[in-house]
Protein backbone atom coordinates (compact mmCIF):
# COMPACT_ATOMS: atom_id res chain seq x y z
CA UNK A 1 0.00 0.00 0.00
CA UNK A 2 1.00 3.50 -0.93
CA UNK A 3 1.82 5.64 2.16
CA UNK A 4 3.07 8.85 0.13
CA UNK A 5 0.25 10.45 0.83
CA UNK A 6 -0.12 9.49 4.38
CA UNK A 7 0.79 10.93 7.94
CA UNK A 8 3.73 9.55 10.07
CA UNK A 9 2.11 8.25 13.34
CA UNK A 10 4.78 6.73 15.29
CA UNK A 11 7.93 4.86 14.82
CA UNK A 12 7.92 1.46 16.79
CA UNK A 13 10.43 -1.50 17.53
CA UNK A 14 10.64 -5.09 17.27
CA UNK A 15 10.94 -5.92 21.23
CA UNK A 16 10.38 -9.74 20.17
CA UNK A 17 13.00 -10.64 17.56
CA UNK A 18 14.81 -8.42 15.34
CA UNK A 19 15.08 -5.33 17.42
CA UNK A 20 14.82 -2.95 14.73
CA UNK A 21 12.39 -0.24 14.37
CA UNK A 22 9.48 0.50 11.71
CA UNK A 23 7.48 3.53 10.95
CA UNK A 24 3.55 3.66 11.45
CA UNK A 25 1.45 5.63 8.68
CA UNK A 26 -1.61 7.00 9.08
CA UNK A 27 -4.39 6.43 6.33
CA UNK A 28 -7.09 8.79 7.20
CA UNK A 29 -9.62 7.68 4.52
CA UNK A 30 -9.55 3.73 6.67
CA UNK A 31 -8.91 4.94 9.58
CA UNK A 32 -6.03 2.79 10.01
CA UNK A 33 -2.35 2.30 10.72
CA UNK A 34 0.07 0.80 8.00
CA UNK A 35 3.71 -0.67 8.89
CA UNK A 36 6.76 0.41 6.90
CA UNK A 37 8.61 -0.84 5.70
CA UNK A 38 6.70 -4.39 5.08
CA UNK A 39 9.04 -7.58 5.24
CA UNK A 40 9.18 -9.61 2.10
CA UNK A 41 6.95 -12.77 2.19
CA UNK A 42 10.92 -14.60 1.82
CA UNK A 43 12.04 -12.92 4.53
CA UNK A 44 8.67 -12.29 7.10
CA UNK A 45 9.20 -15.86 8.07
CA UNK A 46 12.70 -14.81 10.72
CA UNK A 47 10.28 -12.30 12.60
CA UNK A 48 8.48 -15.23 13.70
CA UNK A 49 11.13 -17.26 14.70
CA UNK A 50 10.87 -16.70 18.95
CA UNK A 51 10.23 -19.26 21.50
CA UNK A 52 8.12 -16.20 22.85
CA UNK A 53 5.60 -16.29 20.31
CA UNK A 54 3.23 -18.30 22.23
CA UNK A 55 0.25 -18.89 19.72
CA UNK A 56 2.39 -21.05 17.96
CA UNK A 57 3.43 -23.17 21.20
CA UNK A 58 1.83 -25.14 24.15
CA UNK A 59 4.54 -24.01 26.30
CA UNK A 60 3.50 -23.46 29.99
CA UNK A 61 7.53 -22.66 31.11
CA UNK A 62 6.17 -19.23 32.91
CA UNK A 63 4.03 -18.15 35.07
CA UNK A 64 2.93 -15.73 31.82
CA UNK A 65 2.68 -18.70 29.97
CA UNK A 66 0.30 -20.87 32.36
CA UNK A 67 -1.63 -17.37 32.56
CA UNK A 68 -1.74 -17.33 29.28
CA UNK A 69 -3.39 -21.28 28.86
CA UNK A 70 -5.77 -20.67 31.45
CA UNK A 71 -7.57 -16.96 29.61
CA UNK A 72 -7.35 -18.61 26.48
CA UNK A 73 -9.55 -21.68 27.86
CA UNK A 74 -12.28 -19.20 29.43
CA UNK A 75 -11.84 -17.91 25.48
CA UNK A 76 -12.21 -21.15 23.91
CA UNK A 77 -15.44 -21.20 25.44
CA UNK A 78 -16.72 -18.14 24.58
CA UNK A 79 -15.41 -18.53 20.92
CA UNK A 80 -17.73 -21.77 20.89
CA UNK A 81 -20.65 -20.13 22.59
CA UNK A 82 -20.28 -17.43 20.10
CA UNK A 83 -20.37 -19.67 16.91
CA UNK A 84 -22.89 -21.41 18.51
CA UNK A 85 -25.14 -18.31 19.03
CA UNK A 86 -24.75 -17.13 15.50
CA UNK A 87 -25.07 -20.14 13.19
CA UNK A 88 -27.25 -22.76 15.89
CA UNK A 89 -27.17 -25.53 12.98
CA UNK A 90 -23.86 -26.55 13.08
CA UNK A 91 -22.00 -27.17 9.79
CA UNK A 92 -18.56 -26.25 8.27
CA UNK A 93 -16.00 -23.90 9.87
CA UNK A 94 -12.64 -22.43 7.99
CA UNK A 95 -10.37 -21.06 10.77
CA UNK A 96 -7.81 -19.23 8.95
CA UNK A 97 -4.15 -18.72 11.27
CA UNK A 98 -5.57 -21.56 13.35
CA UNK A 99 -2.34 -21.73 15.54
CA UNK A 100 -2.03 -25.06 17.52
CA UNK A 101 -5.60 -25.88 16.78
CA UNK A 102 -6.91 -25.62 19.97
CA UNK A 103 -10.22 -23.54 18.52
CA UNK A 104 -10.82 -26.00 15.60
CA UNK A 105 -10.26 -28.85 18.67
CA UNK A 106 -13.33 -27.23 20.60
CA UNK A 107 -15.13 -26.97 17.49
CA UNK A 108 -14.84 -30.36 15.68
CA UNK A 109 -15.53 -31.86 19.55
CA UNK A 110 -19.01 -30.19 19.56
CA UNK A 111 -20.16 -31.13 16.28
CA UNK A 112 -19.04 -28.98 14.04
CA UNK A 113 -17.21 -30.04 10.61
CA UNK A 114 -13.61 -28.12 10.90
CA UNK A 115 -11.15 -27.23 8.35
CA UNK A 116 -8.04 -24.81 9.13
CA UNK A 117 -4.92 -23.50 7.45
CA UNK A 118 -1.58 -22.48 8.97
CA UNK A 119 1.37 -21.41 7.69
CA UNK A 120 3.39 -21.91 10.79
CA UNK A 121 4.96 -25.99 10.19
CA UNK A 122 5.16 -26.20 14.33
CA UNK A 123 1.80 -24.95 15.35
CA UNK A 124 0.26 -27.00 12.51
CA UNK A 125 2.40 -30.10 14.03
CA UNK A 126 0.96 -29.32 17.25
CA UNK A 127 -2.79 -28.93 16.27
CA UNK A 128 -2.51 -32.23 14.16
CA UNK A 129 -2.02 -34.37 17.06
CA UNK A 130 -5.61 -32.61 18.66
CA UNK A 131 -7.11 -34.15 15.49
CA UNK A 132 -7.01 -31.31 13.03
CA UNK A 133 -7.23 -31.25 9.38
CA UNK A 134 -5.76 -28.73 7.43
CA UNK A 135 -4.99 -27.44 3.88
CA UNK A 136 -2.44 -25.88 2.74
CA UNK A 137 -3.90 -23.17 0.88
CA UNK A 138 -7.43 -21.49 0.99
CA UNK A 139 -7.54 -21.83 -2.96
CA UNK A 140 -8.42 -25.23 -2.74
CA UNK A 141 -11.42 -25.03 -1.47
CA UNK A 142 -14.75 -24.51 -3.22
CA UNK A 143 -17.05 -21.41 -3.44
CA UNK A 144 -19.47 -20.79 -0.86
CA UNK A 145 -18.74 -23.53 1.12
CA UNK A 146 -18.39 -22.62 4.73
CA UNK A 147 -21.03 -21.50 7.22
CA UNK A 148 -18.69 -19.94 9.54
CA UNK A 149 -15.13 -18.27 8.95
CA UNK A 150 -13.04 -17.15 11.48
CA UNK A 151 -9.50 -15.12 11.78
CA UNK A 152 -8.63 -14.81 15.46
CA UNK A 153 -6.11 -12.03 15.55
CA UNK A 154 -4.82 -12.74 12.07
CA UNK A 155 -6.28 -10.03 9.59
CA UNK A 156 -3.38 -8.22 10.62
CA UNK A 157 -0.85 -10.45 9.91
CA UNK A 158 -1.86 -10.93 6.23
CA UNK A 159 0.16 -8.90 3.63
CA UNK A 160 -2.75 -8.73 0.80
CA UNK A 161 -5.26 -7.02 2.16
CA UNK A 162 -7.61 -6.48 -0.38
CA UNK A 163 -6.90 -10.49 -1.69
CA UNK A 164 -7.66 -11.85 1.70
CA UNK A 165 -11.18 -10.45 2.05
CA UNK A 166 -11.68 -11.06 -1.78
CA UNK A 167 -11.21 -14.89 -0.67
CA UNK A 168 -13.06 -14.56 2.20
CA UNK A 169 -15.97 -13.34 0.46
CA UNK A 170 -15.27 -16.09 -2.15
CA UNK A 171 -15.31 -19.10 0.59
CA UNK A 172 -18.45 -17.88 2.73
CA UNK A 173 -22.03 -19.34 2.03
CA UNK A 174 -24.69 -16.38 1.65
CA UNK A 175 -25.92 -17.34 4.55
CA UNK A 176 -22.38 -17.74 6.52
CA UNK A 177 -20.93 -15.16 9.37
CA UNK A 178 -17.57 -13.96 9.12
CA UNK A 179 -15.94 -13.67 12.32
CA UNK A 180 -13.05 -11.41 12.52
CA UNK A 181 -10.44 -10.25 15.34
CA UNK A 182 -8.14 -7.89 15.61
CA UNK A 183 -5.93 -5.60 17.86
CA UNK A 184 -7.63 -1.80 18.50
CA UNK A 185 -5.31 0.75 18.68
CA UNK A 186 -8.03 3.62 19.70
CA UNK A 187 -8.16 1.98 22.75
CA UNK A 188 -6.55 3.47 26.13
CA UNK A 189 -4.13 0.67 26.45
CA UNK A 190 -2.94 1.14 22.77
CA UNK A 191 -2.38 4.92 23.94
CA UNK A 192 -1.43 4.87 27.33
CA UNK A 193 1.05 2.67 26.44
CA UNK A 194 2.21 4.46 22.66
CA UNK A 195 5.34 3.07 21.05
CA UNK A 196 5.53 0.07 24.01
CA UNK A 197 2.21 -1.17 22.93
CA UNK A 198 2.69 -5.13 22.69
CA UNK A 199 -0.16 -5.12 19.98
CA UNK A 200 1.83 -2.98 17.28
CA UNK A 201 3.50 -6.26 17.16
CA UNK A 202 5.47 -4.94 14.33
CA UNK A 203 6.74 -6.16 11.19
CA UNK A 204 4.20 -9.04 11.57
CA UNK A 205 1.47 -6.76 11.78
CA UNK A 206 1.22 -4.85 8.66
CA UNK A 207 -1.82 -3.00 9.41
CA UNK A 208 -3.67 -1.89 12.74
CA UNK A 209 -7.67 -1.25 12.35
CA UNK A 210 -10.04 0.77 13.97
CA UNK A 211 -14.16 -0.11 13.90
CA UNK A 212 -14.10 2.38 10.75
CA UNK A 213 -11.35 0.26 8.67
CA UNK A 214 -12.85 -2.81 9.26
CA UNK A 215 -16.45 -1.72 7.74
CA UNK A 216 -15.00 0.20 4.92
CA UNK A 217 -12.70 -2.32 3.85
CA UNK A 218 -15.38 -5.32 3.42
CA UNK A 219 -17.99 -3.05 2.50
CA UNK A 220 -16.03 -2.95 -0.85
CA UNK A 221 -16.79 -6.64 -1.06
CA UNK A 222 -20.37 -6.48 -0.10
CA UNK A 223 -20.28 -7.60 2.94
CA UNK A 224 -22.30 -5.51 5.95
CA UNK A 225 -20.75 -5.56 9.50
CA UNK A 226 -23.68 -6.47 12.01
CA UNK A 227 -21.86 -6.52 15.49
CA UNK A 228 -18.81 -5.53 17.29
CA UNK A 229 -18.41 -7.39 20.74
CA UNK A 230 -15.11 -6.21 23.16
CA UNK A 231 -12.10 -8.76 23.98
CA UNK A 232 -11.47 -7.84 28.00
CA UNK A 233 -9.00 -10.49 28.50
CA UNK A 234 -6.93 -8.65 25.99
CA UNK A 235 -6.04 -5.39 27.60
CA UNK A 236 -4.36 -7.44 30.92
CA UNK A 237 -2.71 -9.50 28.51
CA UNK A 238 -1.24 -6.62 26.21
CA UNK A 239 -0.56 -4.38 29.28
CA UNK A 240 1.72 -7.29 30.10
CA UNK A 241 4.00 -7.07 27.62
CA UNK A 242 4.02 -3.61 27.37
CA UNK A 243 4.99 -3.20 30.53
CA UNK A 244 7.96 -5.49 29.49
CA UNK A 245 8.56 -3.85 26.22
CA UNK A 246 8.79 -0.27 28.47
CA UNK A 247 10.90 -1.51 31.84
CA UNK A 248 12.50 -5.03 31.02
CA UNK A 249 10.28 -6.73 33.49
CA UNK A 250 6.49 -8.06 33.98
CA UNK A 251 5.05 -5.55 36.27
CA UNK A 252 1.66 -7.60 36.66
CA UNK A 253 0.44 -4.46 39.30
CA UNK A 254 0.44 -2.16 36.81
CA UNK A 255 -0.39 -4.05 34.35
CA UNK A 256 -3.80 -5.22 35.82
CA UNK A 257 -4.44 -1.61 36.84
CA UNK A 258 -3.65 -0.66 33.11
CA UNK A 259 -6.17 -3.48 31.39
CA UNK A 260 -8.74 -2.29 34.04
CA UNK A 261 -8.55 1.02 33.59
CA UNK A 262 -8.83 0.47 29.73
CA UNK A 263 -12.12 -1.68 29.77
CA UNK A 264 -13.19 1.20 31.52
CA UNK A 265 -12.32 3.64 29.56
CA UNK A 266 -13.75 1.24 26.74
CA UNK A 267 -17.76 1.12 28.69
CA UNK A 268 -18.01 4.80 27.38
CA UNK A 269 -16.30 4.74 24.12
CA UNK A 270 -16.32 0.98 23.25
CA UNK A 271 -12.83 1.48 22.28
CA UNK A 272 -11.45 -2.00 24.02
CA UNK A 273 -8.32 -3.39 23.61
CA UNK A 274 -9.75 -5.64 20.86
CA UNK A 275 -12.51 -6.21 19.18
CA UNK A 276 -14.63 -9.32 17.15
CA UNK A 277 -16.54 -8.28 14.41
CA UNK A 278 -19.13 -10.64 13.20
CA UNK A 279 -20.08 -9.97 9.36
CA UNK A 280 -22.53 -10.87 6.76
CA UNK A 281 -23.31 -11.06 3.07
CA UNK A 282 -25.12 -8.24 2.17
Amino acid sequence: MDISNKKHFLTVKDYSVSQETFDLYYDETLDMLITHPQPSLENLGKYYESEDYISHTDNKRSLFEKLYHFIKSIALKNKLNLINSLQPNKGRILDIGAGTGDFLSVAKNNGWKTIGVEPSDRAKAIAKNKGVSFVEETSELENHSFDVISMWHVLEHVPDLDKQIKELKRLLKPTGTLIIAVPNFKSFDAKHYGKFWAAFDVPIHFWHFSKTAIQLLFESEEMKLEKVLPMKFDSFYVSLLSEKYKSGKMNFISAFLTGLQSNWKAKENFEYSSHIYILKNK
